[in-house]
C-alpha cells in the first residue's frame, strides 16, 4: 500500500497535492497540515474527504482527532506529540482507523497495546516535509522493527499483524530495499510533488510498490 502525506509547496495547494495523489491511483491520503489552525483546516478536510471518497481512496486526518468525529473522515494519524492513542480509540470507537508514530520497537508494542491499527516508522532518511524528525533509521532500523512483531502478544481474536509503513524522505529507488525489510506500505509526499509530472510519477509509485509487495510475499 502506498500512502500519500499532503504537503504544499510553492506550485501546489494542499487540496492539489491531494487532488494529484488521487488521479495517480493512490488509495490512501493523509490530510497533514501542522501549522494551521481547527478552523483553517476544517473546510480543506472536508473537500479533501469528498475528493477521496469519491476516488474511493481512505482518508486520514493528522492529528485532530475531534475533526475526524466531525467530518466523518476513516480516522486520524497521531504523532507522539499528539493526544494519545488509547484516549484516542475511546473517543471514536471502533469503527475509525487509527495510525500512529513510531521510531523503536518499543514504541510500536506500545502503539499496538493502545490499540492503534497501524503504525508509521521513520523517518528513513532526512526529510524537508516534517520538522522534528526522530532518529534516523534507514534499512536496518526497519529491519528492527519487523523482527519486534514477533514478540506482540496477540489481541482480541488473537490477532497478531500490525501493519508497518515507512516513512520519511522515501523515493522509488529506495521502495524495493525496503519492502524486503517486510513493511506493509511506504507514506510519501515530496518524490511525487517534486517530479516534472507528478500524476505521472504517483501512478508510476504505486505500480512499483504493488509489484514489488507482491514479489516480497
Amino acid at each position: 500500500m502506498l500512502q500519500f502525506i499532503s504537503h504544499h509547496t510553492e506550485r501546489y495547494t494542499y487540496l492539489d497535492s491531494i487532488a494529484i495523489a488521487l488521479e495517480g491511483g493512490c488509495k490512501w491520503v493523509q490530510l497533514r497540515m501542522k501549522d494551521a489552525t481547527a478552523e483553517e483546516m476544517k473546510p480543506i478536510a472536508i473537500q479533501a474527504r469528498q475528493m477521496c471518497r469519491k476516488a474511493g481512496a481512505t482518508f486520514i486526518v493528522d492529528d485532530n482527532v475531534e475533526l475526524v468525529a466531525a467530518i466523518k473522515a476513516d480516522g486520524v494519524h497521531l504523532g507522539k506529540n499528539d493526544m494519545p492513542i488509547a484516549r484516542a480509540r475511546a473517543l471514536l470507537g471502533k469503527d475509525f482507523i487509527i495510525g500512529g508514530t513510531a521510531n523503536t520497537p518499543e514504541d510500536v508494542r506500545s502503539h499496538w497495546m493502545a490499540g492503534a491499527d497501524y503504525v508509521g516508522c521513520g523517518p528513513f532518511r532526512f526529510t524537508t516535509t516534517k520538522t522534528g524528525l526522530s532518529p534516523i533509521l534507514g534499512i536496518e532500523g526497519y529491519r528492527r522493527i519487523m523482527a519486534g512483531l514477533a514478540t506482540l502478544p496477540p489481541r482480541d481474536g488473537g490477532e497478531r499483524h500490525f501493519p508497518v509503513v515507512a516513512i520519511g524522505g522515501i523515493t522509488a529507488t529506495d521502495i524495493p530495499l525496503l519492502l524486503q525489510t517486510g513493511v506493509d506500505g511506504i507514506a510519501l509526499s515530496g518524490a511525487v510533488l517534486r517530479a516534472s509530472d507528478p500524476v505521472a510519477e504517483m501512478r508510476r509509485l504505486v505500480e512499483l510498490t504493488e509489484q514489488r509487495h507482491c514479489e516480497t510475499k
